[in-house]
């Protein structure tokens, strides 16, 4: 198994491909960091620039625009409350608190060790258990992924929120803007009123950003505050050192990134509720709970762990089966295609030097994240708190508007931009959270396709969805989240 590790290792270090994976990480950090642009439209438009290139020249682009985009939309989430990627919504939850509180840097400090771990360890799992976990990816098929949907509604609507019903309430809202388009199985349209627009259903980055990016523009128009925030309150130098907390952090960096290992090798599973998991289960076995959503580095770190973590992890079935575990996979098998490149387990016998030098990028790539997002992007971005609000509203709601009306080019994305921005300033001011409603978008849609070919392939048995013992594992893990609350109310009684 080494073997071809160190056959691959000179060219992953030779210096084009050093340059290529300096530069793909460096424009992944941008793309992540601007509202409405994905790491999936990144290495999408940087594809066809590939052409003519070493192959692996080419995906050490692609490797570090990947790992580089994961940390990238913690950036904005952070400091101004949009997340740069859907991945990024749970960072937001306690990052932003943290910036207000005059620790911006150490927030981003957390962020981007907490990725580059998350991130290592997900290329050493690809590197190391690539087979192994293919075949655990292969005992997941549609009755299984909807159980996986129900345990992350579950998890949300227990655990986020002070309130359950409003939790609850949020979740249905979710719920029901997901339904919303073309209906996958049968074809017909569904809540869209003939409205051409919608018959393809909300697009996601248009309702994440319209949630989280345009509620703190409002506010800031409120407030019409005049002064920035001080050098000296946001405390970029003297925001201490992550490493030296390592004690506190590392259960938790361990926990999320196995969940993102985990949701990884999951074809489809993938990416924006890997963050979200990890997140509601720092807060499950945090000995304060309540201090979640309120500036517990501690959320941070998990968001960022199980983000970075699915990375690698998501290419363990696109690599080794040809199905790809998230959306960026599925383009970076497109760029495998383009050079020639078939994935699968034939990929591993033809060309094992290009393969597991790829594996390495992603490695490299990640420790790369640690030198460009902590040293370089922590402290240029940081100063972006020091503008007066009444300034950094508008820029921020002119860089939203041109970001997401850059998605679909479409004038009608603006409107629901919009719309869904005064519904999350709504939720705010009525004290709801806005994270179960962003899991119902994502995770209702998913969860109703695949209790539907579920069905269908078992000929309208129920019975099909208990019939693995996968399932079981996950149900079971489903009620343990819905009965921990009670769970810790007897411990608080009995103590």
């Amino acid at each position: 198994m080494f073997d071809p590790l160190l056959v691959a290792a000179p060219s992953v270090l030779a210096p084009t491909s050093i340059l290529a994976m300096v530069l793909g990480t460096a424009m992944g950090l941008v793309v992540g960091a601007m509202p409405g642009l994905t790491v999936t439209t990144g290495i999408a438009v940087l594809i066809p620039f590939t052409f003519g290139l070493d192959p692996l020249v080419a995906l050490g682009l692609m490797a570090g625009m990947y790992n580089g985009g994961s940390y990238g939309g913690a950036i904005t989430a952070i400091l101004l409350r949009v997340p740069g990627t859907p991945a990024s919504v749970a960072t937001v939850l306690d990052g932003y608190p943290l910036a207000q509180s005059g620790r911006a840097g150490y927030a981003l400090q957390v962020a981007v060790v907490s990725g580059t771990i998350g991130s290592v360890l997900s290329a050493l799992a690809l590197i190391l258990l690539a087979p192994p976990l293919a075949r655990v990816s292969l005992l997941f098929g549609p009755a299984e992924y909807f159980w996986v949907a129900m345990f992350g509604l579950a998890t949300v609507a227990v655990l986020l929120g002070d309130d359950p019903p409003k939790g609850l309430l949020s979740a249905a809202l979710g719920l029901m803007l997901g339904t919303v388009g073309q209906d996958l199985i049968t074809g017909s349209e569904r809540y869209t009123f003939d409205i051409l627009e919608l018959v393809d259903g909300f697009s996601i980055v248009v309702l994440l950003t319209g949630l989280y990016a345009l509620p703190p523009v409002f506010r800031m128009a409120e407030e019409a505050v005049r002064e920035g925030m001080p050098g000296s309150a946001l405390r970029l130098r003297r925001a201490g050192s992550v490493l030296a907390e390592w004690r506190r952090f590392l259960p938790v960096w361990l926990r999320s990134s196995l969940i993102g290992i985990v949701v990884g090798v999951m074809p489809g599973a993938a990416g924006s509720i890997t963050s979200l998991i990890a997140y509601n289960e720092a807060k499950r076995r945090s000995a304060e709970p309540e201090s979640f959503g309120k500036g517990n580095p501690e959320g941070v770190a998990a968001s960022e762990a199980g983000n970075g973590a699915d990375n690698a992890a998501a290419l363990v079935p696109a690599l080794t089966l040809g199905i790809p575990g998230s959306g960026v996979a599925a383009v970076i098998l497109g760029g495998l295609l383009v050079h020639g490149l078939r994935p699968g387990p034939q990929l591993f016998r033809e060309a094992p030097e290009i393969v597991y030098g790829f594996m390495l990028q992603m490695l490299v790539t990640a420790m790369l994240l640690l030198l460009l997002g902590g040293l370089a992007a922590t402290r240029l971005f940081g100063q972006v708190l020091r503008l007066p609000p009444v300034v950094l509203a508008p820029a921020i709601a002119v860089i939203t508007a041109v970001g997401v009306f850059a998605v679909n080019n479409s004038v009608f994305d603006l409107g629901v931009l919009f719309a869904i921005g005064l519904v999350g300033y709504a939720m705010e001011r009525l004290d709801y959270p806005t994270a179960p409603a962003v899991l119902g978008m994502l995770l209702g849609p998913m969860a109703e396709q695949q209790l539907r070919l579920a069905l269908t392939i078992g000929l309208g048995d129920p019975a099909v969805l208990v019939a693995n013992p996968a399932s079981w594992a996950v149900i079971a893990l489903t009620l343990l989240v819905l009965a921990s609350p009670w769970l810790r109310r007897g411990r608080t009684v009995t103590s």
